[in-house]
This record gives C-alpha cells, sequence and structure tokens, in this order.
C-alpha cells in the first residue's frame, strides 16, 4: 500500500502546487489530507487505503479549476458536473482508478460549512480544525473516520486559538454554537469514537490522550453561548432529522 500512497500524495501535493502556479486556490480535505498532515496516519493501526483525492475551492474559480483537471487528464463526470457543478465538481483518473471531488466554497456532506473564510489559512491542506470537523459532522461514523479523528487528535493538541499545528477549538465550538444539528452530530460522533478508542491498536497512554483532547473540545462546545435559534431547534431535538445523508454516484 505504501508504494500507492505515495503516489496519489505526490499527485495531491503537484495538483496544489499547480494550482498555486496560475493562481488559482485549492486545498486538500478528507482522508488524503489527514495523511498528509499527521505522522501517525501512517503507521500500522491507524494507516488506511486512500483511493480518492477531495479538494476544496473557491466557485468563482470553478472554470479554472476544471481546466486544471481536465489538462492533467482527469476525466469530468459531465452529468454530476452539470447538475451540481455550481457547488462541487466530479473527476475520474481512469489509469489508476481513482476520484477527485472539489468542493466549492462549502463542504456540504451530512452538514454544510462555509470553507470560504478558511481556504487562506492553509497551504496544502485545510486548517486541522477543519479537517476535524468534516470527519465529526458524518453521522454515519465510519471506521476509517474513527481512525482519521484519532490520527489528528494523537498528533495535536486543541488550542483556543488558530495556529498551524493546532486544532482550533473555539472555531468548532463557534460553528456548533449557530447549528444545532452540526453540534448534535459533531458531539454524537465524538462520543462514538472516544467508546471506540480501546478497539484501536494504540500505544500505552494514547488512548487517554486522544480522549483527553476530545474531552476538550467537547467542553469548548457546551461552554459556547447558544442562541435563540439553537435553543428553540434544540426543543424540537431529534423529532425532527437534523442531517442530511449525501447521496454518492456510481
Amino acid at each position: 500500500m505504501s508504494g500507492a500512497l505515495e503516489d496519489i500524495r505526490l499527485e495531491a501535493r503537484e495538483l496544489v502546487e499547480r494550482a498555486e502556479a496560475e493562481g488559482i486556490t485549492i486545498r486538500l480535505l478528507g482522508g488524503l489530507a489527514v495523511a498528509l498532515h499527521c505522522n501517525s496516519a501512517s503507521r500500522p493501526g491507524l494507516a488506511r487505503e486512500y483511493v480518492d483525492i477531495d479538494f476544496a475551492g473557491y466557485g468563482r474559480q470553478a472554470r479554472a479549476i476544471k481546466r486544471l483537471l481536465e489538462a492533467r487528464g482527469y476525466r469530468p463526470n459531465e452529468m454530476f458536473n452539470a447538475i451540481r457543478g455550481g457547488r462541487r465538481l466530479m473527476y475520474f483518473d481512469l489509469k489508476n482508478r481513482r476520484r477527485v471531488d472539489v468542493f466549492l466554497d462549502k463542504f456540504s456532506m451530512c452538514h454544510t460549512i462555509d470553507l470560504r473564510p478558511r481556504l487562506p489559512l492553509g497551504r496544502l491542506t485545510l486548517p486541522l480544525a477543519d479537517l476535524l470537523l468534516t470527519k465529526l459532522q458524518v453521522f454515519q461514523t465510519s471506521q476509517k473516520d474513527v481512525l482519521d479523528i484519532a490520527a489528528i487528535l494523537l498528533d495535536h493538541d486543541v488550542a483556543l486559538e488558530e495556529g498551524h499545528e493546532v486544532v482550533n477549538g473555539p472555531y468548532i465550538a463557534e460553528l456548533c454554537s449557530r447549528d444545532w444539528g452540526l453540534y448534535r452530530t459533531s458531539r454524537g460522533t465524538a462520543e462514538r469514537c472516544m467508546a471506540l478508542l480501546p478497539q484501536i491498536p494504540l500505544r500505552q497512554g494514547e488512548g487517554e490522550l486522544i480522549a483527553r483532547r476530545l474531552g476538550l473540545l467537547l467542553e469548548l462546545i457546551e461552554s459556547r453561548p447558544k442562541g435563540l435559534r439553537w435553543r428553540l431547534r434544540a426543543k424540537l431535538g431529534e423529532r425532527i432529522r437534523w442531517y442530511n445523508l449525501p447521496e454518492e454516484p456510481e
């Protein structure tokens, strides 16, 4: 797997660097971004397979992003791009059986997160807080999501401000304080992750470290003041579905 991983890492880096040279802003997200940002994601027990490349970019640069990918030989999913091209683009590398997704302006899966203010803060990937939040917002948490969350919080502390090698806890707490649905899913995912930590082959003390950092993040989320809209939605609770289940095309 290591050779394939190095190949996909190299391709992802080259795409970001080529985009930057052409004045296009794209940033990696998803599992591959975690692998590039976290040394622990490459070790036994936390390593996993990476088959796709996910980016975030500006909607106003959609045409330039399309030209960039097509110049690299990626084939567009014509139907998908025609329907959703204002929000998301999908391309294929048929030779390597690889897919590239580009989220434009907003990351919309189980919940919607506006990434426009965050794109300038990263270089190769989105900031760590965004990488973590895109995992926490998954309602149907998978093993790979748990591994990615564990790798991020094993290698990086939860801080009270933005920083290159820390998770900005107040940023996540602020978004959760505006959106009860995002709060509910993120809290549930964090709790499931803590419950599953004993099943991950971690070294002595690492599970406690991850749990402590998750606990700090939850404390920040809970302590953030909530507005009237949040409180009204909280009263309805789970009687109304608070998340989306994204439909992925073949």
